[in-house]
């Protein structure tokens, strides 16, 4: 008998800089030991700084790729990132009605690391009403949930109010991410919606500024971690400690003139 690998999907668009995004999330899957293949939904004109533009990938071709991936390789978790329009959003979700694949991860990339906007105001409502409620697990950052929940996220004990909120009549596991709030002590909540339990993960604040592809590569971790069948708390657990050390060991180097990026196989080479 033959090895079988596992199999993570990415659905996202693609990063030239090679620190979010596409390129992110395949890094990530090589080093939480998965056989990555992905689907571009978009090349993005970006790099460490911002973001110059975006040329989306004709709806059609997405869904060709999608197709294409799973009719052959077949996939064990699939992560999904930055889809741009409702017409993409529907499509996607669409597709991958007709795969019976439990373990999808999407991170609601709606704003990038420099502030600039990647989702157009009239998805927002799709994202929520029609591809969320499909998915296993969610990972937004705080100015994400307060897109989507319509509210203002002010402290960190805000979080276990309203990760409930967020799960869409709690049939959807959500990771919240404390991130963006001023604290030295960073406790992301994780809502189970499945055992409908909180679960606290902390950890402190590192100062750096490479913290592009951050949501990226913690959203591809719990998918892999995920198709490496691991149970759900588990695989966020497990996610968030890869994260952090990537953060860690990203800090000791400066690559580009803005954001830089994470340290992906700091298991592997520095």
């Amino acid at each position: 008998m033959k090895k079988q690998y596992r199999r993570a999907l990415s659905i996202a668009g693609s990063d030239p800089s090679g620190g979010a995004g596409i390129q992110a999330d395949l890094k990530t899957f090589s080093a939480c030991g998965c056989y990555g293949a992905t689907v571009i939904v978009a090349v993005v004109d970006e790099n460490t700084v911002g973001v110059t533009g975006v040329h989306p990938v004709p709806v059609p071709f997405v869904v060709g790729q999608i197709r294409s991936v799973l009719d052959d390789i077949g996939a064990d978790a699939i992560k999904i990132g930055m889809l741009h329009s409702s017409e993409l959003i529907r499509s996607v979700k669409g597709t991958l009605s007709e795969y019976a694949i439990r373990d999808i991860v999407l991170d609601p990339v709606m704003v990038a690391t420099s502030g600039d906007k990647l989702l157009q105001d009239e998805a927002i409502s799709t994202l929520k009403e029609e591809l969320i409620p499909h998915v296993r697990v969610i990972t937004p950052n705080i100015p994400e949930a307060e897109i989507l929940l319509g509210k203002e996220i002010r402290s960190q004990k805000d979080l276990p109010l309203v990760v409930k909120d967020l799960s869409f009549g709690r049939s959807v596991s959500v990771l919240l991410k404390a991130g963006h709030l001023a604290e030295d002590e960073l406790i992301d909540v994780f809502y189970n919606a499945e055992t409908d339990e909180l679960t606290a993960l902390s950890s402190q604040r590192i100062t750096t500024k490479n913290t592009h592809g951050t949501g990226c590569t913690l959203s591809s971790a719990i998918a892999a971690f995920l198709a490496h069948g691991l149970p759900l708390n588990d695989a966020v657990r497990k996610a968030k400690e890869y994260i952090d050390r990537a953060i860690l060991v990203g800090a000791e180097y400066e690559i580009g003139k803005g954001h830089g990026p994470v340290h992906h196989f700091f298991d592997f080479w520095r």
